[in-house]
């Protein structure tokens, strides 16, 4: 390299003209080296210092694009001015948003997860909402994870439908996260051993306390990893059972097994729909075909209509009493109530003839022939298929149990609830009704009401006889509170856990809250 000193260039004279003169003779390239050599230190510095201005500036400018769109939804209230792309009505949604409070959940239940638990529920609707509130239960108390209970489709009913087509299965997860772990689906590890068959299965034995599950149940989960219990109806007993776990079956019943948002939107409309026309009573009248097949009730019936529900009892195998006696069954009240019968006890009860009645059952066996009494004298008849459009029901025909969902909802909503048999449904609806502040629900004595009845049609009562000793013999069937009758030994015969579940109703002074 050429180098260049101050002096070389000051010894060829002196001023800008000589020094123009000395880098010249140096040549273009010589001079372009001299320029660096001589400016880099300066111009390098301010280049440097001009780049990080240039970014810095840009960074914010994007950093300050950035908050003021996420100002206009979620930022605070300094924002709210700037300027942004969103829309008038966009802003207007963003404020109801932030207006929900954010929901809080329960936090996590730590413990050692001794196996994991899957159920096939069996029966209808309320009898498998029932076993899902013991099977949560007993879960949380063996300390396992359960599995998104499996309902049935292949009872009468033929409901395809999975836990989630009825029941908003999220929000039973998360509300229980406290007390059980829930799990949609198995481990994969374990799922490939359930699909190569390796599963244990059985039946609980029925009307067990926990003692059973703990002593039984709990020891075959930790050998197997997975048990499967493929029957769960009326498995956990009504009675003698810790405080914590009943009130565990309760909560499960009352908040965590909520419908799905589609079932409820559907179940408000219907209630609004009533209310609109006033007070309205829903009368659970139970004259389906399978209910009279299964029962072997035959009351009212044509000898033909007789035959054919006899051999639909003898086509289902699991309908195990096969010769049955009618009019023995129903002395013994043990007969849902015929349409004439409902209409003789609305009438003696005193129940308003100008009242909206909403029928909840499915197809009443006999149609409009048999429904006709009770027309004439409650004409404001409604089900759901004439109180709502046939395109609002269109996704739940065809599924038994969400079109019972719909009929639960309006249930409990009403003014008066009566049920003609204390079938899974007037009990699990009269125990729901209880946790509600003991809503008017009137509890037929159905044996004493057929013995009323025929003495009243041969002409032994007088119709004013017949009303007032109707109207006596309930008055303390109104849905009150009450303890559950216990009979040791026979569970069967007790009252229904979810039908009074009292443990689940008393006020911090240990007494039953008071009859509304």
């Amino acid at each position: 390299m050429h180098r260049v000193d101050r002096s070389e260039i000051k010894c060829k004279g002196s001023g800008r003209g000589n020094l123009e003169m000395g880098l010249k003779a140096l040549g273009a390239s010589k001079m372009e080296k001299l320029n660096s050599s001589v400016m880099v230190p300066g111009s390098r510095s301010r280049m440097k210092l001009w780049i990080i201005r240039a970014t810095t500036t840009m960074l914010l400018w994007t950093c300050a694009v950035q908050l003021t769109a996420l100002g206009e939804t979620w930022g605070p209230r300094v924002l709210k001015g700037w300027p942004s792309c969103l829309s008038q009505e966009s802003a207007v949604l963003a404020d109801k948003i932030s207006a929900v409070p954010a929901r809080v959940l329960p936090p996590k239940r730590i413990y050692r997860n001794n196996g994991y638990l899957m159920v096939s529920c069996n029966g209808g609707l309320n009898q498998m909402r029932a076993a899902i509130c013991d099977m949560v239960a007993i879960a949380r108390y063996l300390n396992v994870t359960l599995i998104v209970p499996e309902l049935d489709k292949t009872s009468f009913w033929n409901d395809p439908s999975e836990f989630q087509d009825i029941f908003d299965v999220d929000h039973f997860i998360t509300s229980l996260r406290d007390e059980v772990r829930i799990l949609k689906d198995l481990p994969s590890r374990l799922k490939k051993k359930i699909e190569q068959g390796r599963v244990y299965t059985m039946p609980p034995i029925s009307w067990s306390d926990i003692s059973y599950y703990h002593n039984q149940i709990l020891p075959l989960i930790q050998k197997y990893k997975v048990l499967h219990l493929n029957r769960t109806d009326a498995r956990l007993s009504n009675n003698g059972q810790p405080l914590d776990l009943q009130k565990l079956r309760c909560r499960v019943n009352f908040n965590a097994l909520r419908f799905t948002p589609q079932i409820e939107d559907m179940g408000r409309r219907a209630i609004k729909l009533l209310r609109q026309n006033g007070s309205f009573l829903v009368l659970h009248l139970r004259y389906e075909m399978d209910m009279l097949a299964f029962s072997g009730c035959t009351q009212g019936c044509s000898p033909e209509e007789a035959e054919e529900l006899t051999r639909m009892r003898y086509a289902y195998p699991w309908w195990k009493e096969k010769i049955i006696d009618s009019d023995l069954k129903r002395k013994e009240g043990l007969c849902p109530l015929t349409p004439e019968e409902t209409t003789l006890i609305l009438k003696a009860l005193g129940i308003d003839q100008n009242i909206q009645i909403y029928i909840a059952a499915g197809e009443i066996y006999g149609g409009e022939r048999r429904m006709g009494a009770l027309a004439k004298s409650y004409p404001r008849l409604v089900r759901k298929e004439t109180l709502l459009q046939p395109s609002d029901l269109r996704f739940f025909r065809n599924h038994s149990s969400q079109m019972a969902a719909l009929d639960y909802l309006v249930s409990l909503e009403s003014d008066i609830f009566i049920p003609t048999y204390d079938g899974n449904m007037a009990k699990v609806v009269e125990g729901h009704r209880r946790s509600l502040g003991f809503k008017k629900t009137i509890l037929l004595d159905r044996k004493l009401l057929v013995e009323l009845i025929d003495q009243y049609n041969s002409g032994i009562l007088s119709w004013d006889q017949f009303s007032s000793a109707v109207k006596i013999s309930h008055a303390n069937r109104m849905g009150s509170s009450s303890k559950r009758l216990v009979i040791p030994d026979r569970p069967k015969e007790e009252d229904y856990f979810y039908a009074n579940p009292y443990e689940c109703l008393q006020s911090s002074d240990n007494g039953l809250i008071s009859s509304t």
